[in-house]
């Protein structure tokens, strides 16, 4: 009796369950903090990375001619004798910001007009070889400019077109306009074809359709197209410094390039850094005022 109930009690016994420990509430909370103070750091660090050369430009331009080696976070004492030196009448930096008004505004009204149509004609008419035709146009974007100015060159002196607007304006379209027919054709694209005939169906011709109904819906990818030509014609430099000789032709981009200071023998740092803070600027606050415009104009393509 006495030896078999150990042996029993014994076979009677089983293993306790083993416990899973799961994390508390506030380890959770500390590495969703490490998570978000993680992506603030990377924020933070692109953020400076894109920001700090126009920081150091704009500190540039407000440094004295003689303080303009100095490495000091901060100007000590700030002048703005630099942007007073920019529109300095030996410059020509007012008629070199309204040649670069003329030529990038021209250049992106015929961009819109020259794209939209050939866009709308690709992503809505079936042709034999239009895949090709894309492909063709694009493709011309890859060529580098500098590999262009040569030929460029000939053909402008031989028509007598240097010093012209149409020498800066043309060029600029070349490199403009494939990407805006690329951008506008996808965009075009993922546009149902049912609209253009409900509202033919309305009355409307197909003409109309397009002006009325399809040029509307399309604003943010005209838009997003409009604001990639115009920075691209703005900031176009090679082809402006060739085909120009004569300072009333320079666009700013080139004027800037050729300061030679207030009294010719100066070195004009701190003029270029305050000629490129008056040529940012602009551009920085248009996007920035139609951001929401230019991301829907991008991303509007990438669903259906």
């Amino acid at each position: 009796m006495s030896t078999e109930a150990p042996q029993r009690e014994s076979g009677s016994t089983t293993a306790a369950p083993t416990r899973t420990t799961s994390p508390s509430a506030e380890s959770i909370a500390r590495k969703q903090r490490w998570k978000t103070a993680g992506v603030y750091l990377g924020i933070g660090v692109i953020v400076i990375y894109c920001l700090a050369p126009f920081y150091w430009m704009i500190v540039s331009s407000l440094r004295r001619t003689a303080d303009i080696f100095d490495s000091s976070v901060l100007p000590t004492p700030p002048s703005l004798q630099n942007y007073s030196d920019v529109f300095d009448p030996v410059n020509n930096f007012s008629r070199a910001l309204l040649n670069s008004i003329i030529v990038a505004g021209t250049t992106t009204v015929l961009v819109l007009v020259v794209g939209t149509f050939a866009a709308y004609a690709l992503a809505r008419l079936d042709f034999r070889g239009k895949n090709i035709s894309l492909a063709i146009i694009i493709s011309t974007s890859m060529f580098p400019g500098i590999a262009l100015v040569v030929p460029l060159l000939k053909i402008f002196t031989d028509i007598g077109w240097i010093n012209t607007y149409q020498a800066l304006i043309l060029p600029s379209m070349s490199f403009a306009l494939p990407l805006a027919v690329w951008n506008l054709t996808a965009f075009f694209r993922q546009m149902p074809q049912e609209l253009e005939q409900a509202a033919m169906v309305d009355g409307c011709t197909q003409w109309q359709a397009f002006r009325k109904v399809i040029i509307p819906l399309a604003a943010p990818g005209v838009f997003t197209t409009a604001i990639i030509a115009f920075v691209a014609a703005w900031n176009e430099y090679i082809i402006a410094l060739t085909m120009t000789n004569k300072s009333d032709f320079f666009t700013a981009v080139v004027a800037v390039s050729q300061f030679t200071g207030t009294t010719g023998r100066d070195t004009p740092f701190g003029t270029q850094m305050a000629a490129g803070v008056i040529l940012t600027v602009p551009l920085i606050i248009m996007v920035l005022a139609f951001q929401r415009r230019i991301v829907s104009g991008l991303t509007a393509g990438g669903v259906k």
